[in-house]
């Protein structure tokens, strides 16, 4: 092997907990992967553990994940170019994978298939996931795997795209559905929100994230959930409808938890939840 097959960057805020594993598994094969950690306004012990193994550590002043995820991006010198959440799990020949998936005549951006595991999930917070896995915008969106890879192609049109809270969701949808692929034989394990209280804080994030998007005219239809869909899942997994009531209740108080952030246009205050990070 002349280089590594692909530049990972991994933008990190806070992450000391988790990043170490992450780094682990991305570090296991030497040489395969270059990764760039873009530490930003770490209050915690982040960039020292990053530090810790054989990757570029920028360690940045603002709390930004946008900002972060563009220095990696100037520094990192590899295509194809994959976005990774410091705080998911996948291995170093997984990334590899997808980063084989994108390119000249192939996709220009992929995503794995999704884990999310419910060990010591609340039961409520584990009917809300169940419920979210069966939707056909989450089934087929490549939003909320914590992982993307771009082509050389994908990466540009990823620049130009305008600094918003949902990113993923951003990327996602500078793509036509011919463009994006799910590579079904790799996984990643995304960490839930471990309790009730925590999951209403994260779908605030992601109902202010929404708003924004919504507002860019980044989002598309195929990336929004009507009550039609859940109508629809409900009828082909009955076992599924007192669940939806659950969903929906939580999708509410999100909605409720996010108002104020909406009307003052606070598209920057990033809630977040401790549980998955336990």
């Amino acid at each position: 092997m002349t280089g590594p097959v692909a530049s990972v960057v991994v933008p990190a805020h806070d992450e000391e907990r988790t990043i170490g594993r992450l780094l682990a598994a991305l570090c296991a094969t030497p040489g395969l992967l270059e990764v760039v950690v873009a530490c930003n306004g770490c209050t915690d012990g982040t960039a020292r553990v990053a530090a810790g193994y054989p990757v570029t550590v920028l360690d940045l002043p603002e709390p930004s994940k946008s900002r972060a995820l563009r220095a990696a991006d100037a520094v990192a010198t590899t295509f194809p170019r994959v976005y990774l959440d410091a705080d998911v799990e996948i291995t170093a020949d997984g990334v590899a994978r997808l980063a084989a998936a994108v390119g000249p005549g192939r996709a220009a951006v992929a995503a794995p298939s999704r884990t999310v595991p419910r060990t010591g999930v609340a039961p409520l917070a584990r009917w809300y996931l169940d419920v979210w896995e069966a939707l056909p915008a989450v089934r087929s969106g490549l939003f909320g795997r914590g992982v993307l890879a771009v082509s050389r192609e994908g990466a540009r049109r990823a620049a130009a795209l305008p600094e918003v809270m949902a990113d993923d969701l951003a990327l996602s949808e500078a793509f036509a559905p011919d463009e994006r692929v799910v590579v079904t034989d790799v996984a990643v394990v995304v960490h839930p929100a471990r309790t009730t209280r925590d999951l209403v804080r994260r779908r605030a994030r992601v109902t202010t994230g929404n708003v924004q998007a919504d507002r860019a005219g980044l989002r598309g239809d195929g990336a929004r959930t009507s009550m039609g869909d859940l109508w629809r899942v409900v009828r082909e997994r009955p076992a599924l409808a007192p669940k939806v009531l659950v969903f929906v209740g939580v999708v509410l108080a999100g909605r409720l938890r996010a108002r104020s952030a909406v009307r003052a246009g606070d598209f920057t205050t990033w809630e977040r939840d401790a549980s998955s990070r336990a």
